[in-house]
């Protein structure tokens, strides 16, 4: 008897802090089939308030006030993806709520004495569940460093089941703020699974756009003006000398090693601002292709696909360089095989809160360096 459909939600909220993506989608086993996807921005003083509690001192004031209303605009967000998908809440068996990073350390680092791994999203699920009537699965990564990992990456556990393939090597890539690869070897088992953060994504980008326009724009629409620049590899080359691109996998990264300070040392280099988003936008690319090589033998095994998901597939230039820098591999949208590139994450969290309610775990321990799987995430009832 087939398995009836599982209606599920999902939100997601990256570190590019460009604003909050709402799914509602069908679940039967690994086949999804979204019902309506609902993106909205934040407003440019948010967008600052959250800047300035991330990976930066900051008065707790702030982040509990934040880490309050956050739910109030998530909740608004997944309700009204509800309503395109003429779908009431209480129809929805669970909501996958990613919450808004503001500091992630994955590898363990001393403090007090001690060698501390930690990450903190905000957005309470608590306020979440109450707003929308359905159950809340948050703060996701929390049980994987306890078991010992590094609490990211926790969408490769999704992109085993959507695109693993018995005969073809795939890599599935996502470039939010910060660019993931996971790496599916034909007819592979999860412990087969291979996936990391390659290095920053839009993350770079966004952050010197924001910086030549005085803030009028907070990213490079279709790689327009990094199109006018011209790339300078010795720049690339020494960006790519960057301690974290040694790090072998398990490893993680954010706005701790890509952010304001990162920008700073780009800056100082004196390239004209078009030359500098240009070079910027290759370097995301060619730390892809390095990552690829370095880790996953894409020199002599290059992936027969390579399947992209997240806002950096709008960035035309970004593609263009990435499939220079890729030329043996089929690089494909992640529409191709169903899943909307913008919605693909919060797709994953709405997939991810499925598991935890139906008790499974869900991360990946060759991903994220786990002693052992774990059941991930908070549970909150309305």
């Amino acid at each position: 008897m087939p398995r009836k459909p599982f209606l599920a939600g999902g939100i997601m909220s990256g570190t590019s802090l460009d604003g909050i993506d709402a799914v509602v989608v069908e679940l039967s086993g690994a086949r999804v089939n979204t019902l309506s996807f609902h993106s909205v921005s934040y407003p440019a003083p948010l967008r600052q308030a959250l800047l300035a509690v991330s990976n930066t001192d900051t008065h707790t004031r702030e982040i509990a006030r934040l880490h309050f209303l956050l739910p109030e605009l998530y909740a608004e967000t997944f309700l009204e993806a509800c309503r395109k998908a003429r779908v009431k809440p209480a129809q929805v068996a669970v909501l996958g709520c990613h919450g808004q990073t503001i500091y992630h350390e994955g590898r363990p680092a001393p403090f007090l004495g001690r060698r501390i791994a930690s990450t903190l999203q905000i957005g309470d699920g608590s306020v979440l569940a109450a707003r929308t009537g359905v159950p809340v699965v948050c703060d996701f990564r929390p049980a994987d460093i306890a078991a010992g990992g590094q609490g990211a990456p926790l969408v490769p556990y999704v992109d085993y089941l959507l695109f693993k393939d018995p005969k073809l090597r795939r890599v599935a890539l996502n470039i939010g703020g910060i660019a993931n690869v996971t790496c599916l070897p034909p007819a592979c088992q999860p412990e087969d699974v291979l996936a990391f953060d390659t290095g920053p994504g839009n993350m770079v980008i966004d952050q010197l756009i924001a910086g030549f326009t005085g803030g009028r724009q907070t990213y490079d629409r279709d790689g327009a003006f990094a199109a006018s620049g011209s790339v300078h590899p010795s720049v690339v080359q020494r960006l790519l000398e960057d301690d974290y691109f040694r790090l072998k996998p398990p490893k993680s990264c954010g706005r701790e090693q890509f952010g304001p300070e990162f920008v700073r040392r780009l800056l100082s280099l004196g390239l004209s601002p078009q030359d500098t988003a240009a070079t910027a936008a290759y370097f995301t690319a060619a730390a892809v292709a390095e990552g690829l090589a370095r880790f996953a033998r894409a020199a002599e095994y290059p992936p027969d696909q390579v399947i992209v998901s997240g806002g950096g597939v709008h960035n035309r230039t970004l593609m263009r360089f990435l499939r220079a820098e890729l030329p043996d591999s089929d690089v494909v949208r992640s529409e191709v095989f169903g899943i909307d590139p913008d919605a693909k994450e919060a797709i994953a969290f709405a997939i991810l809160a499925r598991e935890t309610l139906e008790g499974r775990s869900a991360n990946l321990p060759s991903a994220t360096g786990a002693r052992r799987p774990a059941v991930l995430g908070k549970l909150c009832r309305p």
